[in-house]
């Protein structure tokens, strides 16, 4: 089956899609054009079939339809490098290292092929948003991941949401992070925890946002052991600061192992803060927990005390298959699967942290099957949210603003006994050719 329509084909949206919600119930999502071309949801009513008839309707029954995801915290310039580097499996001191020596090989051809390999697969697999990192590199030409990586959001611009937020080190010169603004990043991010004086860091960092009133989005306490604590120190920090300006904190596994009163009392600090945090649970499973006294915890930041205390948390996968992290498929629904098993999350709630919530940590509208909502779907083959996210099938149509920019089908055989199977539903596009 070839593909409906293509990326490059913006003036023919589809009038509307039917499909399953998670709740079971098969509907018709019509969808309408506002002034300015963005397209949203008008209605949602039960299916009906005169619906299937209408040229150019996604027939889409047998699919959960679901919000777009999107990526919290991504690092596309280091994305399936893991071939390229062949780094040794280690904790987070080992990773940087690897990476510090290794990305001196890397050029801006191998970054963009990378980045561009990465964020198709991200969006094959639903995620229509993305914010990613990029480090300031330590050798020449420092802002070469930086510049690459301005370059694919421009160019993805329409299909895909991408925020670059510069990743500056504690070796990082101030003039090079500003540099690195200059060109065009979005956001300022750093990692003030792995400095010998992490308060000056942060004060660094956050006195160069406040400067240029910008957002921030930073890693944070990224360890299990320790008797400093960065998060509660850069709460304080930009609680004054303007509501609509982004403070966002990723990682955070030194809560996890924080006494109760004492996560309580930063959860609040959070949560009055406007300060959003970032769970990251496949590479925190992977480089946490190796030694030390808090060896076998996980270091996934604590969800549930968290959103009781009103703070708001989305869910990552953080890296691809590079030196932080083997493995990682760009899925949303591996992301969802793991906040399921290892951070204890009921399903609808896991889902809810890599879609509607990771949109709004990234300071977008809301988007799916919602009523007023940007018309952006995932729709996914299965019967219900736990099926879709158990399963995870690559056989996903994915919507923006109204128009279909990626389908996967798949097929299968097997010696098996024979069975009988429900029929297969009508093609997926109808008035189409197919």
């Amino acid at each position: 089956m070839q593909p409906p329509q293509t990326a490059s084909d913006p003036d023919t949206p589809v009038p509307g899609v039917t499909g399953s919600l998670p709740d079971g119930s098969v509907v018709d999502i019509h969808v309408s054009t506002e002034p300015g071309g963005v397209r949203r949801v008008a209605s949602i009513s039960p299916a009906d079939e005169a619906s299937f008839r209408r040229p150019g309707w996604l027939d889409l029954r047998g699919h959960v339809l679901l919000p777009p995801a999107a990526e919290p915290h991504a690092h596309l310039d280091k994305a399936l490098s893991w071939s390229e580097l062949s780094p040794p499996t280690g904790d987070l001191v080992d990773a940087i290292a690897t990476w510090r020596a290794g990305s001196v090989r890397l050029d801006a051809e191998s970054f963009r092929t990378r980045a561009l390999r990465a964020t198709s697969a991200m969006l094959r697999n639903g995620i229509t948003a993305v914010r990613t990192h990029a480090d300031i590199l330590t050798h020449d030409d420092p802002l070469r991941a930086v510049r690459t990586l301005v370059e694919v959001r421009d160019s993805l611009r329409g299909l895909m949401d991408i925020q670059v937020t510069v990743l500056a080190s504690p070796l990082t010169p101030t003039r090079h992070i500003e540099a690195a603004l200059d060109a065009g990043a979005d956001l300022l991010g750093g990692a003030p925890h792995i400095a010998d004086d992490p308060r000056a860091e942060l004060t660094r960092l956050l006195d160069l946002a406040e400067a240029r009133e910008l957002g921030v989005d930073l890693h944070v306490d990224e360890f299990l052991d320790g008797d400093h604590l960065t998060i509660e120190a850069f709460a304080d920090r930009v609680a004054d600061w303007p509501s609509e300006r982004i403070r966002t904190a990723g990682h955070c596994c030194r809560l996890d192992t924080l006494p109760g009163p004492d996560l309580q009392r930063v959860a609040g600090a959070l949560a009055r803060a406007g300060v959003s945090v970032i769970a990251l649970p496949v590479t925190n499973l992977y480089l946490q927990g190796r030694h030390g006294a808090s060896a076998g915890r996980r270091g996934i930041t604590p969800i549930g005390v968290l959103r009781d205390h009103g703070v708001r948390v989305a869910g990552g996968a953080d890296n691809i298959r590079d030196p932080f992290n083997p493995v990682g498929r760009a899925d949303p629904l591996e992301t969802a699967a793991l906040l399921i098993t290892a951070a204890h999350q009921e399903p609808a709630i896991a889902l809810s942290l890599v879609t509607g919530e990771a949109r709004a940590v990234l300071g977008l509208e809301p988007a799916g099957p919602v009523v007023g909502a940007r018309a952006d779907l995932l729709a996914v083959r299965g019967t219900d949210l736990v099926d879709v996210i158990a399963a995870a099938p690559a056989d996903r149509v994915v919507v923006v603003n109204g128009r279909p920019v990626a389908h996967t089908e798949t097929t299968h055989w097997t010696t098996f006994p024979e069975i009988t199977l429900p029929a297969s539903p009508v093609p997926f596009l109808v008035g189409m050719e197919r």
